[in-house]
């Protein structure tokens, strides 16, 4: 890992016992509120954050091109591992950048950034969301969720608002589509009172 990657502090160190924890879950369960986004044909789809691949690997099944991008070697290197497939290409890249993306002059119909966005700080999150929404095709679709409630020892997160993310997007030309509230899943966070907001945008440059 990149020892100066904001937001990926406590990843690393507890890497092992996250790949363990995260094995659980469920890309259908977490994703409910947000399923209906993901088209039924093909699509090339950019998975932010993506740890140890549960998603992309959920997406590559379902038939689509995944780039999943993950600067926590230790995580990367567990999905690589633990969940192949030629329809997934892992980067080592990250927010608020994602300059190894830029380079390449990629766009895509859908990206992901699941439990990611509050790892940046304020200026890193208005620099991040005019990277991300350039990566979008016309008509793309950025998918996101905001995690609020007690912050585990050793992570770098902040209280990021709904309101303030919506704000960003729509100012780089993306429209809100949903904005929906959930619990966690997870039942050691549910305790805690964790909940998430869903939020989802679509990229309408192209008609203005």
């Amino acid at each position: 890992m990149s020892i100066n990657v904001s937001g990926t502090e406590g990843y690393a160190e507890n890497a092992e016992s996250l790949i363990e924890q995260w094995q659980d879950i469920s890309f259908e369960e977490h994703h409910e509120p947000v399923t209906h986004l993901i088209p039924t044909h093909p699509a090339r789809i950019l998975d932010v954050g993506a740890g140890i691949g549960t998603d992309a690997a959920a997406l590559a099944a379902l038939g689509h091109t995944v780039v999943a991008v993950e600067p926590v070697d230790a995580l990367r290197s567990a999905g690589i591992k633990q969940r192949p497939s030629p329809r997934i290409e892992w980067l080592d890249d990250s927010l608020p950048d994602l300059a190894v993306l830029h380079s390449r002059g990629e766009r895509f119909g859908i990206a992901m950034l699941s439990a990611v966005w509050m790892h940046l700080d304020e200026d890193e999150r208005r620099r991040a969301m005019p990277n991300v929404s350039a990566l979008l095709s016309d008509g793309g679709t950025l998918v996101m969720s905001l995690r609020h409630g007690p912050v585990p020892k050793g992570r770098r997160m902040f209280d990021v608002s709904a309101e303030d993310t919506i704000q960003l997007a729509n100012a780089c030309g993306l429209r809100t589509v949903l904005n929906v509230r959930t619990e966690s899943i997870q039942r050691g966070n549910r305790r805690m009172g964790v909940t998430w907001t869903r939020l989802a945008f679509i990229n309408d440059r192209a008609r203005g």
